[in-house]
């Protein structure tokens, strides 16, 4: 997950927990969820232990597993705040 902004990724750090990464991916993420920060690209990194099966997940490269993962988590729905979601304004 990469912010777009310090103060979204200050947010997501607050919000965006391995418990809720867990329970968004309930039905397929069988293990621990751990969470690595990458404050210096605004940016949160999560693994699925133990996830669609197992075994690719035990691996650090990115893999189809992960792209799975990637595409899952963009229908996770968080309530963030109005003064943190940009302006479509032109």
């Amino acid at each position: 997950m990469i912010a777009r902004s310090p103060e979204i990724y200050t947010w997501l750090e607050q919000h965006l927990t391995p418990e809720v990464i867990k329970k968004h991916f309930r039905e397929i993420a069988m293990g621990e969820v751990e969470r690595f920060e990458a404050p210096n690209l605004l940016a949160l990194n999560f693994i699925l232990h133990d996830s669609l099966g197992g075994c690719g997940s035990g691996s650090l490269k990115t893999d189809a597993q992960g792209k799975t993962h990637g595409l899952g988590v963009l229908f996770l729905e968080l309530d963030v705040p109005d003064e943190l979601v940009p302006s479509t304004d032109g």
